[in-house]
């Protein structure tokens, strides 16, 4: 959580394993970013009463046999409750995944981008990964959001230098992300920004 956000909402992220922490955090609003056929967890019920947007797609970034996508329609939907949240008294959001890394991370960006149009995409990505250093932002989900977003690609390239950025630190996470056939990301880092 970060009341200093630019988004100037409170904010947290966080993968399932981590809601339970924030049942005191006065959690008013919940994006929530899970595998088709995954059942609501249990320790949204912890956090009281709250809206919440879920979401089913895989964390994949391109099509993959059997597995589901992010979709247009799917980052609409994101954009169209944080565009909600601007008129809204007193808010916490938070968005989580399955691990907090990948959709969370890349939702909580494109939230951060629209509500503050102004802000430099770096500023965004900056922010996401103080929230969250482990951070790998999906890049599909970031590539349909700055496309709707109308950020010209400037997203895109502040994302790929947070691949960088993370694979200068962890060179590892490389293969991790060969193995789960995510190299468009890879490809990212080494050609943009």
């Amino acid at each position: 959580m970060d009341p200093a956000s630019p988004l100037r909402l409170r904010t947290s992220i966080c993968g399932i394993d981590e809601i339970e922490a924030l049942g005191d955090a006065g959690v008013t609003h919940v994006l929530s970013l899970l595998d088709p056929g995954w059942p609501a967890p249990e320790a949204l019920a912890c956090l009281g009463g709250h809206e919440r947007l879920d979401l089913r797609f895989h964390d994949i970034v391109d099509a993959l046999p059997g597995l589901r996508r992010p979709g247009e329609a799917d980052v609409v939907a994101l954009l169209e409750f944080a565009r909600g949240l601007a008129g809204a008294p007193s808010v916490h959001l938070l968005v989580h995944c399955q691990k907090g890394l990948s959709r969370s991370s890349a939702a909580l960006a494109l939230v951060m981008a629209q509500a503050n149009p102004g802000l430099d995409a770096d500023a965004v990505m900056a922010d996401v990964m103080r929230l969250r250093p482990r951070a790998w932002p999906n890049l599909r989900i970031i590539e349909l959001g700055d496309a709707l977003l109308g950020r010209r690609g400037h997203l895109i390239a502040a994302v790929a230098r947070c691949y960088r950025a993370r694979i200068a630190v962890q060179p590892r996470i490389a293969d991790a992300m060969i193995e789960m056939g995510r190299v468009r990301e890879l490809d990212c880092a080494l050609t943009l920004g």
